[in-house]
């Protein structure tokens, strides 16, 4: 359908909204997007209530307040459930847009989650709100106008979720195995025997290591191009830390042609076997495969400040506790000085393994006076690492849910993919 302007015009509720044909055709919402593709005024009715030809507008008769909240979206990447507005209420309307329940924030994709566990309701699907089905033609010209966005979609799903599809579930087990032989060589490498097997297998370990190397340089290389937003994707904690057990080995490779290969050269030799080591954050990547790891990393950060409030109570303890033992021990009586607690920070180490109640028993008081004190440090520690514990548990309990719920959807995704 030719229109007869270059300004298109979006309805909705009440609130319009203008844009030019160029960007109708690639926008984020598919229902939007369809528009361009339609080649007489029926399909437009289709896809909108009404249609002015004289102005060019499009009439949706739809939530304007929801459809403000969907645009936040589309500038900024982030959408969130309106207030005030039943979830399932704009979740229709996120299906009505061509949207899903993974472009929904964490926070509201659990609130989505819960509310359709407590009506019994499984997934909501897009075919359950539309009035009638696409004309054939429709369907081939709305693929070849967002063939290129649907296949970065896919490819970003396949990389970022491995549970959402056959694909993705298949690079997800070819990572996880790049990943537990690289861990394998890390820890062969420190054998003493590693160096003369080494020797006899020099090719075969620069191919394996190459090979791994080559492997998550690639899938970091992928992630990026086809991450939606690659500032947010730069500032992702185990995307930096792919960053991290990566360059080493160019590091080193470039430290080689330069004709610093070994490692006794010194401060360049001490580089190289610190670089070596930063190989062992690679285990971090298997927290994209496991819901444990997720469960813990997404725990971790939403108690943040019951971790900096054990952190404090801790530190406290130890300021106070260290310098009354260190006073005890070594300050007071001069003919049988500790020499265990000649300093304060000497004395912290005997007052952290005591508060965690490990008690390696290398440093020990002898006076009455340290004694008594010990044992206050002891039980104080108990308290005091017992009070943050029931708010990082029932977290835990609450994001393992909310992540498993999430696993049990791409499930339901997968297995219809396969019976299609």
């Amino acid at each position: 359908m030719k229109f007869g302007k270059s300004i298109c015009v979006l309805n909705v509720g009440g609130t319009r909204y203008a844009f030019t044909r160029e960007v109708i055709r690639d926008f984020p919402l598919r229902r939007v997007s369809r528009l361009i593709a339609c080649a007489t005024e029926k399909e437009v009715l289709e896809l909108c209530d009404d249609y002015d030809r004289d102005r060019n507008e499009f009439f949706f008769d739809r939530h304007a307040q929801a459809f403000v909240f969907i645009m936040l979206y589309v500038r900024s990447g982030k959408l969130r459930f309106v207030p005030g507005v039943c979830e399932l209420s704009f979740y229709t309307e996120m299906l009505y847009w061509g949207l899903e329940s993974a472009h929904l924030d964490s926070c509201c994709q659990k609130r989505l989650d819960d509310r359709m566990s407590d009506i019994g309701l499984d997934t909501l699907s897009e075919g359950d709100i539309e009035d009638e089905p696409q004309s054939p033609g429709e369907s081939v010209q709305e693929a070849e106008l967002t063939c290129r966005a649907r296949w970065l979609e896919k490819m970003r799903k396949a990389f970022e979720e491995p549970n959402s599809s056959l694909v993705a579930q298949l690079l997800a087990s070819v990572s996880v195995i790049f990943v537990i032989v690289s861990m394998i060589m890390l820890c062969a490498s420190t054998l003493p025997d590693w160096d003369t097997a080494k020797r006899t297998t020099v090719e075969e370990h620069r191919i394996v290591e190459a090979v791994c190397i080559g492997w998550f340089t690639a899938e970091c290389i992928v992630r990026f191009l086809v991450a939606k937003d690659k500032w947010d994707f730069l500032r992702r904690p185990l995307n930096i830390i792919d960053v991290i057990a990566i360059t080493p080995y160019y590091v080193t490779m470039a430290m080689a042609r330069a004709g610093m290969p070994g490692a006794g050269l010194g401060v360049a030799g001490v580089i190289l076997r610190v670089l070596r080591m930063m190989r062992v954050f690679w285990l971090m990547k298997l927290a994209r495969h496991f819901l444990g790891l997720q469960t813990l990393g997404l725990t971790l950060r939403r108690c943040y400040r019951e971790m900096v409030m054990l952190m404090v109570f801790v530190c406290v303890a130890m300021a106070i506790y260290s310098a009354l033992a260190q006073l005890l021990e070594h300050g007071l009586d001069l003919e049988t000085q500790n020499s265990d607690y000649a300093s304060i920070p000497a004395a912290a180490w005997w007052v952290i393994i005591s508060m965690t109640t490990v008690g390696y028993g290398d440093v020990y008081p002898v006076t009455i006076g340290g004694r008594v004190l010990g044992g206050m440090c002891v039980v104080s520690g108990i308290v005091l690492l017992a009070l943050p514990i029931t708010f990082i548990y029932h977290s835990f309990v609450q994001c393992y849910h909310e992540l498993k719920l999430r696993s049990a959807r791409y499930a339901r995704n997968l297995s219809a993919e396969m019976l299609q």
